[in-house]
């Protein structure tokens, strides 16, 4: 018996460190992310500039949707451009890393490539959740490591929270499943309960939640949890190079061109289509095939010979969503499940309840620890708290 007590008060203490140095940090997180969740439902209430009137005729060619945007947003990198449906304007993207982010979109008429609309992807309201989602407001060097470590450490306060939780005898397991207030029943107790009754409800949640960031956050964990699922592929981002390299003065025109309207053609029930124009003379062509609407994990990641445009296989996890294997869909569900989207609108209610629920546990728990260390020892006049540890 010693030595279980001595066991639960270490893991107590370890409980308690990591969650007043992370208290903050979570809560910012579970609040952003709680936002983030239903960031595609919010934006359809004021998304007109993603749309356009049907026509019976081709869209532009790549080449000149190219030529257009780079117009609009000069001496900047397109990361890709977004086909969707008849009546959905083509999106093109600039994404730039260094020296400090550029993320912008424009939007065109697909039909004849009229401007829409410029948007900066990293501003406005969903810009500002991100950025303290990611890195708490600070420079990414510091606030994405914060964030990274605080998430890491949360999944083992969640851990050290179920053994804590654990009742020691029978009589305790109505306490620790349920509330129990009445009249008589002092804000401590209340509080004690929301930290702990309602921290096992979610806890496995919670793990989910934090298990998927850690996922993205670490490239050590995402190894360690595709093999652990039994993966053996590649799991890195592999882009293939051209299988045959023409020197750009010999090029007479954009094979490209030709590769929306073949795909269109193949997948006719794909929901969008994005085209990476290759980097250099050697690199060949990316179009990620969006197969359903919200969803990321079913994707089809397609390589061309950008001379050729002969389809080129990947090593890579990340190529057609039919040859992924278990360990493979696992990883590339791992997004989609973060934010409940793997689900549905039921999946993404609950993660925006687990999330606001995480939330709670640094402040219920900063005010457990509060109560104890610093208000006076009277004895209650209402029922007597045992130390719930």
């Amino acid at each position: 018996m010693p030595k279980k007590k001595s066991t639960r008060k270490t893991i107590l203490k370890i409980h308690k460190i990591l969650g007043l140095t992370t208290g903050l940090v979570v809560f910012i997180v579970s609040i952003t992310g709680c936002l983030w969740v239903f960031k595609e439902e919010i934006e359809s209430f004021y998304d007109d500039h993603k749309y356009v009137a049907p026509q019976d005729q081709e869209f532009l060619v790549a080449s000149k949707i190219k030529e257009q945007a780079e117009k609009i947003i000069p001496n900047r990198t397109i990361h890709g451009v977004v086909y969707g449906k008849q009546h959905e304007a083509i999106e093109v993207v600039f994404y730039e890393a260094e020296p400090q982010i550029f993320y912008q979109s424009v939007f065109l008429n697909p039909y004849s490539g009229e401007f829409i609309k410029r948007i900066d992807n990293d501003s406005g309201f969903f810009g500002f959740v991100l950025k303290g989602h990611l890195r708490l407001w600070l420079p990414d060097a510091i606030g994405s490591r914060v964030v990274s470590y605080s998430v890491l450490m949360f999944l083992i306060i969640l851990v050290s929270g179920l053994v804590l939780w654990w009742p020691r005898n029978n009589k305790n397991w109505k306490q620790r499943l349920k509330f129990d207030w009445n009249t008589k029943t002092r804000w401590k107790r209340k509080n004690f309960d929301l930290h702990t009754v309602v921290g096992f409800y979610i806890m496995s949640f919670g793990l989910i939640l934090a298990f998927t960031g850690c996922v993205m956050a670490f490239n050590w964990f995402y190894f360690i949890a595709y093999k652990a699922a039994g993966g053996d592929n590649d799991p890195r981002f592999v882009i293939p190079e051209s299988e045959q390299v023409i020197a750009s003065t010999t090029k007479s025109n954009y094979e490209y061109d030709r590769l929306i309207p073949i795909l269109k053609n193949k997948y006719k029930d794909a929901h969008s289509f994005e085209l990476h124009y290759p980097e250099n003379d050697t690199t060949s062509i990316l179009v990620e095939v969006s197969n359903s609407k919200g969803l990321y994990y079913n994707m089809d990641y397609l390589f061309f010979d950008q001379y050729t445009l002969e389809e080129i296989e990947t090593p890579s996890i990340y190529g057609k969503y039919k040859n992924a294997r278990f360990a493979d869909k696992v990883i590339r569900m791992n997004y989609d499940i973060h934010i409940g989207a793997i689900g549905g609108i039921v999946g993404k209610i609950i993660a925006f309840l687990v999330s606001l629920i995480c939330a709670s546990l640094p402040v219920s728990g900063i005010l457990l620890w509060y109560g104890k260390q610093y208000k006076n020892k009277k004895k209650p006049k209402g029922r007597l708290i045992k130390d719930f540890y």
